[in-house]
């Protein structure tokens, strides 16, 4: 999986460096898809229950599951969420990233900085002995203090979230990212879990969208999404998406 994994962080390093205003995100599928293909791995997403491409890209109010297309235009101060996992010897990497498209606003930047807090804690969370709604009470304590801090109402996401992977790319158990702690099953060394925090700058309302898979806020907010594939182990949080040598 760690192997897999470091394919998933060279995928999103690869669309990272490429997303900038002009580009469509079409463009950035077909270089996540070259970069997947390249490593010998095969997209996990392209062809699941029918998706049609190598990467999730949600921009804006889109909160998971954008469908990538030639028409849709990066312009300065969007806000993109790329999500990606690819297929290495039977093996899975699951991994998430929100990138800023030229400069975007103050708002937008500590959205994202929130998620990717709320997804460091919940990581945090994911040792040998606590149960599995640990990590998603740390996931909506960090939320909320950043929330606190920002003076931001950050909206929870809840219809979505992490979830067990490694032979297949969604595994149970489903991990929510809210929740009390001390629930679920407890934590072993081998577990292995995608965790992902979704926030948004306004309401936690979602819709989906006609085509079946994009998943839209209801009140037009922006969202972000971070996510890394963790396995738990005795010396603690392994996060397996991070890039080579990391």
């Amino acid at each position: 999986m760690r192997a897999a994994g470091i394919v998933v962080a060279r995928t999103l390093a690869a669309v990272a460096e490429a997303a900038r205003p002009g580009v469509s995100t079409g463009d950035l599928d077909e270089i996540a898809e070259q970069t997947i293909r390249a490593a010998g791995a095969v997209p996990s997403f392209k062809g699941y229950h029918g998706f049609p491409a190598s990467i999730c890209a949600s921009v804006n109010e889109q909160v998971v599951h954008g469908i990538p297309a030639k028409t849709t235009v990066l312009a300065e101060g969007d806000l993109l969420s790329v999500d990606c996992g690819a297929i290495l010897d039977g093996w899975h990497g699951d991994s998430a990233v929100t990138l800023a498209i030229g400069t975007v606003s103050a708002a937008d930047q500590a959205l994202s900085a929130a998620t990717r807090a709320a997804m460091l804690a919940g990581i945090e969370a994911a040792v040998p002995g606590a149960r599995l709604t640990d990590i998603s009470h740390a996931v909506q304590s960090s939320a909320e203090t950043s929330a606190a801090a920002d003076g931001i109402d950050y909206g929870q996401i809840v219809e979505y979230g992490g979830h067990g992977i490694g032979t297949e790319m969604h595994m149970e158990p489903f991990l929510p990212n809210v929740g009390k702690p001390g629930k679920g099953p407890k934590l072993k060394p081998g577990m292995a879990l995608a965790i992902e925090p979704m926030l948004t700058g306004g309401s936690a309302e979602t819709v989906e969208l006609e085509d079946g898979w994009t998943v839209v806020t209801a009140d037009g907010s922006r969202a972000a999404h971070w996510e890394h594939t963790v396995a738990v182990t005795e010396d603690g949080p392994r996060v397996l998406t991070l890039p080579e040598g990391s």
